[in-house]
């Protein structure tokens, strides 16, 4: 294969907050390089709806297909603000990587394979930008026993890692999962927990605002023993790899019904610093529990990067590593999701393998997605 090839990578992720695309440089020996990054949000009746579609209710199957075309619309909107910034044109693009938006995820239950479920419409996608679409990204790696996820592993080790070293990297979005990429050339990675939807939740719904800005309204608070302890008692912290969560089961019910039973009168501030607590928690117990090892550096991307009070606790609870963003590599943090969905769709493109097995408990490797043609 002669010469570089263009991609974008799209990424809406569990925090609901809107769309990174990146745009990548693809070489031959499948390295790729991000090149630009553009962010639009979602609107507030689009968010609202697809936070909706994570719980059952009315008319699902018809508001999940709407939800989908609205999710193009969103996609194909950032795609050419993306392409207006760089002066390119849609055929300059080999394939977008469209991860769509999570509304479920149950891999593994009620038949032994389960689902994971994407909204977006693909087809539209193709048609309002021009350019070939790669997603459903998920879905094979649960048809040979996989969680689908985390599928950013397999990105970290080509983007990230370095010879001689073993690094962790830390994505904390909705949900935070780590990549472990060890020096020999192994790579695992699983979800640790809720990183930023829980605390997202609890300040909109006592602030108004979307997202506890560098964490400075959980730092005022104190954290609730009790509460922490009932969080941290959730089955899954004590699951084994490979696990994979998302909103199904971290959500505000699910925190309403431990404030009930274990903190009832505490105080709106408590519950965030708390909630910040426990998204420091769980990554790192279960960093202790499932990755042993000499670990020197953890690196951190996606929203939570920006969270100072997050990556100071990080800090302190983890005195033996180099906690930083991945700045440090030369990948800015908002834009290594987008890049890995980018670099997933040159996979596809080229016929090779991205999902990780010892990341997502799969049985093989295999090439993931689905294809649109432009």
């Amino acid at each position: 294969m002669a010469g570089a090839e263009l991609y974008i990578g799209l990424m809406s992720g569990t925090s609901l907050d809107g769309v990174d695309a990146v745009l990548v440089s693809a070489e031959a020996d499948g390295s790729v390089q991000a090149l630009a990054h553009e962010y639009q949000p979602f609107g507030a009746e689009l968010r609202a709806e697809l936070l909706a579609l994570n719980s059952p209710g009315d008319n699902e199957l018809q508001r999940a297909a709407l939800a989908g075309n609205a999710v193009a619309r969103a996609y194909a909107q950032v795609c050419r603000a993306l392409l207006n910034a760089q002066r390119r044109v849609p055929q300059d693009i080999r394939a977008l990587g469209a991860h769509g938006q999570t509304v479920r995820h149950r891999p593994g239950e009620f038949d032994g394979t389960g689902f994971t479920l994407q909204v977006l419409n693909a087809s539209l996608l193709a048609e309002l930008t021009g350019i070939a679409v790669v997603h459903d990204l998920r879905s094979r790696d649960l048809a040979v026993g996989g969680q689908g996820a985390p599928l950013v592993p397999a990105f970290h080790r080509a983007a990230l890692a370095q010879p001689g070293e073993d690094v962790a990297v830390l994505n904390v979005g909705g949900i935070s999962n780590v990549s472990l990429l060890w020096a020999d050339g192994r790579s695992g990675g699983f979800d640790c927990g809720p990183g930023n939807c829980l605390m997202d939740g609890w300040i909109h719904q006592h602030q108004g605002a979307s997202y506890d800005a560098g964490g400075q309204w959980a730092a005022q608070g104190q954290v609730h023993a009790g509460l922490l302890a009932a969080l941290l008692a959730e089955p899954y912290f004590r699951q084994a790899p490979p696990r994979s969560t998302g909103r199904d089961l971290f959500h505000l019910g699910w925190l309403d019904e431990r404030i009930a039973a274990h903190a009832p009168q505490v105080s709106a501030v408590d519950v965030q610093a708390t909630l910040l607590e426990l998204s420091a928690r769980c990554v790192t117990d279960s960093l202790a529990a499932h990755a042993p090892g000499a670990w020197r550096e953890l690196l951190v991307c996606g929203g939570g990067a920006f969270n100072d009070a997050l990556l100071a606790r990080l800090r302190a609870l983890l005195p033996s590593m180099k906690v930083t963003t991945t700045d440090r590599r030369g990948l800015p943090p908002m834009q290594v999701e987008g890049a890995a969905f980018a670099w997933l769709a040159m996979r596809h493109v080229r016929g090779l393998p991205g999902n990780l097995p010892a990341a997502t408990g799969g049985t093989g490797l295999r090439v993931l997605g689905s294809y649109t043609p432009a």
